[in-house]
């Protein structure tokens, strides 16, 4: 329903200011057990950008989404800078949100010329703009840009992980793991509905950025030593996904990618919850001081199995549900184009879709095992109510939304993007049954075969090791593969970090001009000189 021409109420706002209002409610809650420092200013932020990103979602004016949108980027700055030692990481994240507002901004003038509209007014009320030439797609490659920086996708996703780990947890909750995901594929899904219809280069476009996402991303996770820092790059993974769902501009692809982002915000805010709890009680988020704090925080660590295994895909938790949805519209998406160049693409960003699940399934064992199990380093106690409600309450989501999608967040989806039609078949209560009834029999067995059990020295390969195997140490034999080794160097050495390698060629451009203007009058002269005859040649040419 378009209540003026500023503002409209659809099945699909709604359900997007919901959530927002609810993981405000959640991180507000879990907040008043944990900040103890800067109250004013935290909560004063906190509901400000609140109360913007439920603008942006209520907002169809351009020039309005465009403001609250810039206003977000300057109060998440004020909430990462209120961390100590976190400046430059909250300067950082302003220049690259900041500077993908401009290309969205840019993005939309293109568009207004390509439409002749005047009203900026965007969803429902104009036929959508065929990309059909260059400048086209470069106005939605624009829009685009500004909603993967928003959201967290290559190549704009270096100040996520940063954040995560230099600032206080309930801000990584808040905003990279929860709000600034909703509103950035929210937006996505928004222009792909009703603003544009995608060309085949388009969506290619958008499967490159969503399978490179995915794959790139979760290899950095892997060798993550730092818990926070870890489940940043796992903030930066799981956006691929959401963005190859809405790339076939489906009813079910639509359906998939906002069904993912509602399930990665629920398990990211979990775990990250989880994760705050771990630092408070133990002081520390490296994997390396920690081990054994299971025994210690059964409930926090039941919660982050839950998330773990939702953010996996796992079956019968929420995220299967969602990413199975996604490889199914992009099948859909194979089987309904000619054209092969897409049809290599789709294939190839299946096969990174799948391989990024197994990764990242190999990495939360890593993280399970290094924090929770082994022999505790630490002796440590549960958390109070108010840490470990927020994590109840979003675990619990992650059973409900994978037993009961169809009959619960799934039928509210599809009153937004239209009826969703699957060519699989997925039933999760019957896959749920047998796979309780699998854990119930192995239990049995386990049980009256207890005395047959045989002790042993740890041992792989039948050779028995001497010194423990850290599993956080484990995984470092991946760095050290000849085909990855440079990557993961140049990674280290910050050369995909498109601030770090913005910020060099600003300073070689700064050196160059110092060079020039060395003080020198006969230097001066000389380019006086150059420059008046590169006038005289265009006067007279």
């Amino acid at each position: 329903m378009i209540i003026s021409d500023l503002f409209i109420l659809d099945n699909l706002s709604k359900l997007v200011a919901t959530f927002i209002s609810f993981f405000i409610l959640i991180i507000l809650i879990y907040s008043f057990g944990y900040i103890k420092e800067r109250k004013f200013s935290y909560y004063f932020w906190f509901l400000i950008t609140g109360i913007l990103s439920i603008g942006v979602v209520f907002t169809r004016n351009v020039w309005i989404v465009i403001s609250l949108w810039g206003f977000l980027g300057f109060t998440l700055f004020q909430l990462i800078n209120l961390s100590d030692d976190a400046s430059s990481t909250a300067k950082k994240t302003f220049i690259i949100v900041g500077g993908s507002d401009g290309l969205m901004l840019l993005g939309f003038i293109l568009y207004a010329y390509l439409t002749s509209s005047l009203s900026f007014n965007l969803y429902v009320d104009k036929q959508p703009l065929i990309i059909n030439n260059g400048l086209a797609l470069l106005s939605f490659i624009f829009i685009a840009l500004g909603c993967f920086a928003k959201a967290g996708a290559i190549p704009l996703h270096t100040w996520i992980p940063d954040v995560a780990k230099d600032t206080t947890v309930p801000v990584v909750a808040y905003l990279p793991a929860s709000l600034d995901k909703l509103l950035g594929i929210y937006l996505l899904a928004r222009i792909v509905k009703d603003t544009f219809i995608l060309d085949n280069w388009a969506k290619i476009f958008l499967l490159i950025i969503g399978s490179s996402t995915v794959i790139f991303a979760v290899m950095m996770a892997l060798i993550q030593h730092n818990i926070k820092r870890l489940l940043g790059y796992h903030a930066v993974s799981q956006v691929g996904y959401m963005i190859l769902g809405i790339t076939s501009a489906t009813s079910l692809g639509l359906a998939s990618g906002l069904f993912h982002m509602v399930n990665h915000a629920i398990y990211k805010s979990c775990l990250f919850l989880c994760a705050g709890n771990v630092e408070k009680q133990s002081g520390s988020s490296e994997l390396e001081d920690l081990g054994g704090i299971g025994k210690f925080m059964p409930l926090t660590f039941l919660f982050t199995l839950i998330a773990s295994f939702s953010i996996s895909g796992i079956p019968p938790f929420n995220g299967f549900v969602s990413k199975w949805m996604i490889y199914q519209s992009l099948l859909d998406l194979f089987n309904n184009t000619t054209f092969i160049t897409l049809k290599v693409t789709i294939s190839l960003s299946l096969v990174m879709a799948l391989v990024g699940s197994g990764l990242t399934l190999a990495s939360f064992l890593k993280l399970i095992s290094s924090v929770f199990l082994g022999k505790p380093k630490k002796i440590v106690k549960e958390v109070g109510f108010s840490l470990y409600f927020p994590p109840f309450i979003l675990s619990l989501l992650c059973i409900i939304f994978g037993l009961f999608a169809y009959s619960t967040i799934l039928k509210f989806i599809e009153k937004g993007v239209g009826e969703i039609y699957f060519s699989g078949l997925w039933r999760p209560l019957l896959s749920t049954g047998l796979i309780v009834s699998g854990i119930i029999l192995g239990l049995i067995l386990f049980f009256f075969s207890a005395r047959s059990i045989r002790y042993s020295s740890s041992y792989i390969g039948g050779e028995v090791l001497e010194d423990e195997v850290k599993s956080e140490d484990f995984y470092n034999t991946i760095k050290d593969l000849s085909l990855l080794k440079k990557i993961y160097n140049s990674a280290e050495n910050k050369y995909f970090d498109i601030y770090d390698q913005g910020k060099r060629l600003i300073f070689l451009l700064g050196r160059f001009l110092s060079f020039l203007h060395n003080g020198v009058l006969p230097t001066y002269l000389v380019w006086c000189l150059i420059g008046m005859l590169g006038l005289l040649y265009l006067f007279f040419r």
